[in-house]
């Protein structure tokens, strides 16, 4: 990717996720069982941050949540708790976040708002489970087609409220632990790694403290390192509950017209996450340029750098944003 350079109160409180007998995800292994032949067990490894789980892992599956990201949807609840965040495109201009829970579960996060046929590709990989208000028809015949798992409150399952504090439609929150206790399955098996981790220096990176990611023209998102952890300062999150990014990983994706229009009259579209594009690796107060690879919508993504060697991702929380190569930009402050 060509970066252009510029010059420029309490948190919800999280739980932990119920505990299950599957096996080990992301390992060297091919047994299954988490072990090779005359070797020590090999520790689990969380599949959406690709860090080493100290006990089991949960029994039930990922729970992608549709969360609104526009000012309306202040504060946003329960980030903090997330273990990956994928930012897409929806009408308008606008954005939405599907904020992927696994390890942890917040006691409530929202404000929930409907799916998009663009998370056919976030979710699939993972398995997830896409928890969100309900989707316009077309929308649900893609997802059901795509064999993507919903729990919906139009399909009443449990956990969902309406905030009394709140105006329609941004009033719906989730009760994940109630939620994920009706999709818990002890014979459930830990989804494999959703991003290519492992131990990265950062080689032939170049400073990048701070930048500017936009998917419209006009409407850029500062992101800012704090020496530790990658943070938005326009962020809707309720204060002390955002989520921390030890990585942000921004992709350059293709749009479509998902074929319908939202009530205001605004096509909506759709985001391929399917192909190829030009890939931006931030961490550490770093960038490193390189490319990403998706064959199909349910497959893994592929990384590599300018070089055509394998880009990895460190362990730990990483923020996903899939930015319009028509329309999009991203912009580096060094």
């Amino acid at each position: 990717m060509a970066l252009s350079a510029s010059c420029s109160d309490d948190p919800a409180e999280p739980v932990a996720a119920q505990a299950g007998d599957g096996g080990a995800a992301a390992v060297a292994d091919a047994t299954g069982d988490g072990e090779r032949d005359g070797d020590a067990p090999t520790a689990l490894v969380q599949p959406l941050t690709g860090e080493e789980v100290d006990g089991d892992l949960p029994a039930h599956p990922v729970l992608a949540v549709k969360i609104d990201n526009t000012a309306a949807s202040a504060p946003q609840v329960g980030l903090s708790g997330a273990d990956l965040i994928t930012e897409e495109l929806v009408e308008g201009g606008l954005t939405r976040l599907a904020v992927m829970f696994y390890s942890d579960l917040p006691r409530v996060a929202g404000p929930v708002r409907s799916m998009r046929a663009s998370d056919i590709g976030i979710a699939a990989p993972a398995g997830a489970t896409m928890v969100a208000s309900g989707g316009a028809p077309p929308t649900v015949r893609r997802i059901v087609g795509a064999d993507v798992a919903t729990a919906t409150e139009s399909e009443g399952n449990p956990g969902y409220t309406r905030a009394g504090d709140r105006e329609v439609p941004h009033n719906l929150m989730v009760a994940l632990p109630e939620l994920a206790a009706s999709l818990a399955d002890a014979s459930l098996k830990p989804p494999p790694a959703y991003l290519p981790f492992g131990a990265n220096p950062m080689t032939g990176g170049e400073p990048a403290r701070a930048f500017e990611v936009a998917f419209t023209p006009g409407q850029p998102q500062s992101w800012r390192f704090d020496g530790t952890s990658y943070t938005r300062p326009g962020s809707f999150a309720e204060r002390g509950d955002d989520f921390a990014a030890d990585s942000v990983l921004v992709l350059r994706v293709r749009l479509t017209d998902a074929g319908y229009k939202d009530p205001a009259g605004n096509p909506v579209p759709e985001t391929i996450l399917d192909g190829n594009g030009e890939a931006t690796l931030f961490h550490d107060g770093m960038a490193v340029d390189g490319s990403w690879r998706k064959d199909g919508l349910e497959a893994p993504l592929e990384l590599v750098d300018t070089n055509g060697d394998a880009l990895t991702v460190p362990a730990g929380h990483t923020w996903i944003e899939l930015v319009p190569v028509d329309g999009g930009s991203v912009r580096v402050s060094r």
